[in-house]
């Protein structure tokens, strides 16, 4: 087995280390998340954490890990006699991004319960983390129903299993810890709810720090076991700070007054429901037993806040997390801490104290002193940095209301040649978002999981029965009962029982929903520049991003302008970075539509061969006019309306569901967005009619269109019978 990386060898992120050690500590603080960036030590801290856990006493043979002076009365290996047991070094178990069902909460085995009536489970990973860590790397790309099923287990402290009314309990009590890098997308705010902490970690900006983690990596790949020795004195002191902790952690008070604070700030910064406060005290309770005393007191309360409240204050996916420390002071002020007591000050440990905070190399590792603040030994500026404080809304500029979208006329459309970009406007700032009505994907997909387009999926309403391809997930019981039941007088039944064989049982087929790549191609030119309109161009995509964070899709965005097309953000599962870049969107030039079109082609080829379960919806955000080839042209001479047009059917013969977001205004409409939907085969849509209470019949629309796209594109008639219907 490899020589894992000290604990205490972790240069820096005293944040991070902190709130392990916490749940370390006290478990029902409820784990942690740790967002960031990626190469900033988060596995490695994590990894290196079970070493510092005491080790467990568990029951000889049970699979469950029983405690032997209190076994699991419920333990599918039981029942067990109270005694002595053996001791194992706790466990610090991973869950794969793309690990099934079975493999986290364990597999019944259906065939052998129908046919033989023998309850065989075969424990998952809950059962192997129980009473140690379950660590998820990357646990924002954890599909839902697993994420669902993890936190149930760490809320409940059991694992259920049920297979068609055969089911299984266990045990499950666990520090959950997971990792996630927000660039590629965020969970969900229920989901984030459920961890107790949340940290978030960057890369030290001091040369002396970067410095120092590169020479202790590097001594440690020369050398694991070596430099796992110089740091042993160091990991055995937090050890057994850990185990006092543990010890100390029932004798400590919580008064009054800290509950007080602890509502008091809750209330303030507008979390909701109750956990906050609960985590709250917890944590704070677990802040008092590891600095050595048995009553809580502002700075735990403080340290409390800053580590599980900001992720609790965010209101939609586009809401950086954050915490005003300067309210949070001013909050807390309010209930001083009681007269002083009788309890002696643990003694500070600097950086040139022996012990747990300094280390064979020099500063930088060791345990974050109390409130892992700025007096840790790292070197260099060590803390990682608390979490940017929310902006004031008082502070942000107002947005642009009808007087200031009135201060000038609408630009008109650059009349220059191809190349001219033309003058490009300030970016503006998007309108308000509103509740959009769900675009949909038509036909049965297979997908990942998600809340979008209909798809065959392991979750969902039971549709049908087929004989079982490989190992059988899901009974379909009724249709094994129907296979079964023709052959019974054969088989020599005699009794009331049912003789069941391996050749009846049938899979259940179900149908929910899966998740698409919605790929936004906007229209940046200068016929969109006027204030107002691409204010609300800017409300409308950004609605509909919302929408697709909470169907758990992909995004792309593709803006043109002036004569090319851009991609500025390839499909990603991160939706707040696809906002940030529409919002610094500037907007001028001429328009090339049919480059904006043919670079939409590419990117859905491209990722046709990365993911090819992922099925495409393209909106397209446009006046429909055309004023640039774009490149397209240069050699051809096609006209720019012609040149758009056949990109449009280029993506239409490709089968892409497609949806246009007309964004022509004023009393005189050309019409030529309806055109270019015709083109597509989908719908086409104004920018009011997007939204959800004005939006009949658009799911129909963009079903029935796509569904006859592959007849209709054939014949020229055909196109201008769509012309006349747009």
């Amino acid at each position: 087995m490899s020589t894992p990386y000290p604990f205490t060898a972790v240069v820096g992120q005293s944040d991070l280390r902190l709130a392990l050690l916490l749940n370390a500590v006290s478990p029902a603080v409820g784990g942690v998340l740790v967002r960031g960036e990626k190469g900033t030590a988060k596995s490695t801290a994590v990894r290196a954490l079970s070493a510092l856990l005491p080790q467990v006493d568990v029951v000889p043979g049970c699979r469950f890990s029983c405690a032997p002076g209190a076994p699991d009365p419920a333990c599918p290996d039981g029942p067990h006699e109270r005694g002595p047991g053996g001791a194992r070094p706790a466990r610090m178990v991973e869950l794969p991004v793309g690990a099934s069902e079975d493999r986290l909460v364990g597999a019944l085995d259906i065939e052998r319960a129908l046919a033989e009536g023998v309850k065989a489970f075969e424990p998952g990973l809950l059962a192997d983390a129980h009473r140690g860590i379950l660590y998820v790397d990357e646990v924002n790309l954890l599909h839902d129903h697993l994420i669902d099923l993890l936190l149930d287990a760490a809320a409940m402290g059991a694992s259920y299993v049920e297979r068609e009314g055969v089911s299984v309990r266990h045990a499950a009590r666990f520090l959950l810890v997971g990792t996630m890098n927000p660039e590629e997308g965020e969970l969900r705010p229920q989901l984030l709810d459920r961890f107790g902490l949340t940290v978030e970690v960057a890369a030290s900006r001091e040369p002396a720090q970067r410095v120092e983690v590169v020479r202790r990596r590097l001594a440690y790949e020369d050398d694991p076991a070596g430099f796992a020795t110089r740091w042993a004195g160091d990991e055995q002191d937090v050890r057994a700070r850990v185990v006092a902790a543990r010890a100390l952690l029932p004798q400590v008070s919580l008064g009054d007054t800290a509950l007080l604070q602890i509502a008091a700030t809750c209330a303030a910064f507008e979390v909701d429901g109750m956990r906050a406060d609960i985590v709250m005290a917890r944590t704070a309770t677990a802040l008092a037993a590891w600095d050595g005393r048995t009553a809580v007191r502002k700075e735990d309360v403080r340290q409390a806040a800053l580590l599980a409240l900001p992720h609790r204050r965010r209101r939609s996916p586009f809401d950086a997390p954050g915490l005003d420390e300067d309210k949070l002071d001013e909050i807390l002020d309010r209930f001083p801490d009681e007269e002083p007591r009788d309890e002696p000050d643990p003694e500070p440990q600097g950086p040139d104290d022996d012990g747990p905070q300094g280390g064979p190399d020099g500063g930088g590792g060791g345990v974050p002193p109390r409130g892992g603040g700025d007096g840790t030994a790292d070197t260099g500026d060590g803390a990682s940095p608390a979490p940017d404080a929310a902006p004031d809304a008082s502070d942000a500029p107002p947005a642009p209301d009808g007087d200031d979208a009135a201060q000038g006329p609408e630009p008109r459309p650059d009349r220059g040649g191809d190349g001219a970009a033309g003058p490009e406007q300030a970016a503006v700032r998007a309108a308000e978002p509103f509740r959009t009505r769900m675009l949909s994907v038509p036909g049965l997909g297979e997908g990942a999981s998600g809340r979008r387009s209909r798809a065959r999926t392991a979750h969902g309403r039971t549709t049908g029965a087929q004989r079982p391809r490989g190992h059988l997930t899901k009974l379909h019981l009724a249709a094994t009962v129907q296979a079964a039941a023709p052959h019974q007088k054969v088989r020599g039944r005699s009794g009331r029982g049912l003789i069941v064989r391996k050749d009846d049982l049938r899979q259940a087929t179900r149908e929910g929903r899966e998740g698409n790549l919605v790929l936004f191609v906007v229209d940046a030119s200068g016929s969109m520049a006027a204030r107002r309109r691409m204010s609300a161009v800017k409300g409308a995509v950004l609605s509909l991003l919302l929408d697709a964070y909470q169907r758990r899709d992909k995004v792309g965005l593709i803006t043109f302008r002036g004569s090319a097309a851009e991609l500025a953000l390839p499909p990603t599962s991160s939706v707040d970075t696809a906002a940030a870049r529409l919002e610094q969107l500037p907007t001028g030039g001429r328009t090339p539509l049919a480059a904006g079109l043919l670079m939409a082609h590419e990117v859905l080829r491209v990722e046709r061969l990365r993911d090819p379960s992922r099925r495409p919806l393209l909106v397209v955000v446009t006046d429909g006019r055309a004023t640039s080839a774009g490149g397209a042209g240069d050699r051809s001479g096609a006209a720019p309306r012609d040149l758009a047009a056949r990109g449009a059917h280029l993506l239409r013969a490709q089968g892409v569901a497609s949806v246009v977001v007309d964004c022509e205004s004023g009393p005189v409409r050309l019409g030529l967005a309806g055109e270019l939907a015709a083109d597509l085969g989908g719908p086409a849509v104004t920018l009011d009619g997007l939204r959800a209470d004005s939006l009949a019949g658009l799911v129909k629309n963009v079903r029935t269109s796509v569904t006859s796209a592959a007849g209709s594109h054939r014949g020229g008639n055909s196109n201008h019978s769509h012309r006349r219907a747009a």
